[in-house]
């Protein structure tokens, strides 16, 4: 089975895809990972990317669309369980480049797309309170997993800090450019009859089962 996993900024996609990947052995496919390997190696699409993010701009679809068919070409015999697609696709562009390129062109299907719902109210509370350490990269929340003295980190002692892209305002920008952007992909996928909806509001647990049944069914 192959997989889209959709939803928001602070909806818990990375935390269920490991799941996902843990206990039915699927793989993970993330655009991020992709795009941070492809700099790193300077591959001539990392080359390319660079170009657009030198200068401030969004990496075109056409570009991302390419990464992530070059991506499957090179690892899909590995992937005998399936996979799972994180960050992919993020517009209705792409989706479509995914439906009429990536699918016939590899000979796939991609069976549902599993989008996870959480209002954005709680969403800001979620991003908002996150805490990273300076030195070793732990991460905390300030209400759901706070470190045991405020501002020190639990792992090494570290300084605790808030990123820039996780204040209340930063935040609320996020979700408003993913409501733009990304929320016509679920009625993209409603219309096709393969989208899947998981309510997020509720424990990493619980959410992981509603899931999983998603995939049995």
């Amino acid at each position: 089975m192959n997989i889209i996993l959709m939803g928001p900024p602070g909806a818990g996609k990375g935390t269920q895809a490991k799941k996902i990947v843990s206990e039915l052995g699927m793989a993970h496919i993330s655009t991020g990972d992709l795009f941070r390997a492809a700099l790193k190696d300077m591959t001539p699409l990392g080359v390319t990317a660079k170009s657009y993010m030198d200068k401030g701009a969004l990496v075109p679809d056409s570009v991302t669309c390419e990464m992530v068919l070059d991506h499957l070409k090179n690892h899909l015999a590995e992937y005998d369980k399936g996979f799972i697609l994180d960050g992919f696709p993020r517009s209705v562009e792409q989706a479509e480049y995914l439906d009429t390129v990536i699918e016939p062109t590899l000979n796939i299907k991609i069976d549902k797309a599993i989008n996870i719902d959480v209002p954005n109210e709680k969403l800001v509370v979620r991003l908002s309170g996150r805490r990273t350490c300076r030195n070793c990269g732990a991460s905390y929340h300030i209400e759901f997993n706070p470190s045991k003295k405020v501002g020190v980190c639990d792992v090494c002692g570290g300084e605790l800090y808030q990123r820039a892209d996780e204040n209340e305002s930063a935040v609320k920008n996020r979700l408003e450019t993913y409501d733009k952007s990304t929320k016509p992909l679920i009625d993209f996928y409603r219309n096709k009859g393969n989208l899947v909806e998981v309510n997020g509001d509720q424990s990493m647990d619980a959410v992981f089962e509603a899931v999983k049944k998603c995939l049995e069914e």
